[in-house]
């Protein structure tokens, strides 16, 4: 006869094979204190609900802290025998409270207890990624305000478009990672669901009082269907969708650290506590940090694939197809908390490299546009006014200079309403100046959007 917990329907033995990929323990024993703490709440409703004696509940819950203690001390031998958290958790009970031990999962399914589990674990978790969020906000918003005269090239498609300021640059992952934390801070709310009493998939016969452990677990919520809670991980998904989100968001900043950084840009230069060197090449000094974090996102990413393709085709219920969702999610988990702590450790020792930044935006024409914008303040058609810019442009090529190097009869062969007052609004100074627009990069836009932050991460 079989020795599982659920062992009374059977007549032979599991096969050891089956036990191994049976067995979730080497995954969901980091869910103990969560399975733990479920269970006591368990137990104490029961007690209040009369469906245990109270003498039998404080024997349990004195016994589940001891199992608690245990685990922390690392006295308890998982086995695969075993299966999951669930079952190690009342096997190491049994063995201090005796008997009383199987009472503990009196109106309970491990379907409801995991889903439980899931949750709670998931809920601090989300909290101590939004901590990690705002400490990440934080940083930039320094770096930023410490920076916010440096003026660098803007890119698109990764050619030299318009000067900006490098805070105002920073500033757009400021308000990318504003974005993440709303989007956990919403994920938060449908993960604050309590989901025990569904038991397995249809509710269960005692009058157990889910108020009462809602209340002791402090969730918002209890899930109004008993098969919906246990059958879906649609929380679980939104959670990696929003890390990979979070990830993209670090993935572009990684980018351009890793080409600010290199020779060609040489804009920045990363402390050699956040780089490290080549086994070959003495000279080497690389961005690993920022590249494995880029990385990383490619993992993360594929954790959402997983969970996505592992519920997609399921019928309800609970399917043992979802023991795969914890992998996936503590991995996600694991891994967006180390690339945001790191990026707030290394961000403060960057060192900005202003006169280069500054000496890149006197080429590759980043005054056309405000050329063009000039000849429409002086009543030429912005569609006439581009094709003139962009002749002078040609015209500057073909004689080796940038525009502002150009004289003003040069100019004066393409419009004749071109005068002297051209260079001033050809400087990066006066560019930045005017781009008053709201959202804009001129000085006090940007000092106003880092106030702004500052305010807001009070």
């Amino acid at each position: 006869m079989s020795e599982k917990l659920w062992g009374g329907r059977f007549s032979e033995k599991t096969d050891k094979l089956v036990e191994k990929i049976n067995a979730s323990i080497h995954v969901d024993k980091r869910l103990y204190s969560k399975d733990i703490k479920g269970s006591i709440a368990h137990v104490k409703m029961l007690a209040h609900e009369s469906i245990i004696t109270e003498d039998e509940a404080a024997t349990i819950v004195k016994g589940l802290l001891k199992v608690h203690a245990q685990i922390e001390n690392g006295e308890i031998e998982y086995s695969d025998e075993l299966e999951d958290i669930h079952m190690h958790v009342e096997d190491a009970l049994g063995k201090i409270t005796g008997e009383v031990a199987k009472k503990l999962h009196t109106a309970r399914s491990r379907n409801d207890q995991i889903a439980l589990d899931v949750r709670m674990y998931l809920k601090d978790e989300i909290n101590n990624i939004i901590d990690l969020i705002i400490g990440l906000q934080k940083t930039i918003a320094q770096k930023a305000h410490d920076n916010i005269d440096v003026v660098m090239p803007g890119y698109t498609h990764l050619q030299r478009a318009q000067p900006l300021l490098f805070s105002h640059h920073l500033m757009a992952y400021y308000e990318m990672l504003k974005r993440d934390k709303q989007r956990f801070e919403d994920c938060f709310k449908r993960t604050d669901v309590m989901p025990l009493g569904a038991a397995a998939l249809a509710g269960t016969t005692y009058s157990v009082n889910r108020e009462f452990v809602k209340e002791l677990l402090d969730f918002s919520r209890i899930s109004e269907n008993s098969i919906d809670a246990v059958s879906d991980r649609d929380f679980v998904v939104e959670f990696i969708s929003s890390a990979s989100i979070a990830m993209l968001h670090l993935s572009r900043f990684s980018e351009e650290l890793i080409l600010w950084s290199s020779s060609e840009f040489g804009f920045i230069t990363i402390s050699d506590a956040f780089t490290t060197g080549s086994s070959i090449m003495p000279q080497k000094k690389n961005p690993d940090v920022a590249e494995l974090v880029r990385g990383k996102t490619g993992r993360v990413v594929g954790n959402l694939m997983a969970i996505i393709t592992l519920l997609k085709s399921l019928p309800l219920a609970y399917n043992k197809d979802m023991q795969e969702d914890k992998e996936p999610l503590f991995d996600t988990v694991d891994t967006l908390k180390i690339c945001l702590d790191v990026y707030s450790r290394m961000i403060p020792n960057i060192k900005i490299n202003k006169e280069k930044m500054l000496e890149s935006c006197s080429k590759g024409f980043m005054n056309a546009t405000d050329l063009a914008d000039y000849l429409t303040v002086k009543g030429v058609p912005f569609r006439e006014s581009h094709s003139l810019s962009g002749k002078l442009v040609v015209y500057a090529l073909e004689n080796k200079k940038e525009l502002q190097d150009l004289s003003l009869k040069e100019f004066k062969k393409f419009s004749y309403l071109i005068e002297d007052d051209l260079f001033e609004y050809l400087t990066i100074e006066s560019m930045i100046k005017r781009r008053k627009s709201y959202g804009g990069t001129c000085y006090d836009n940007v000092k106003n959007a880092i106030t702004n932050a500052f305010d807001e991460l009070k």
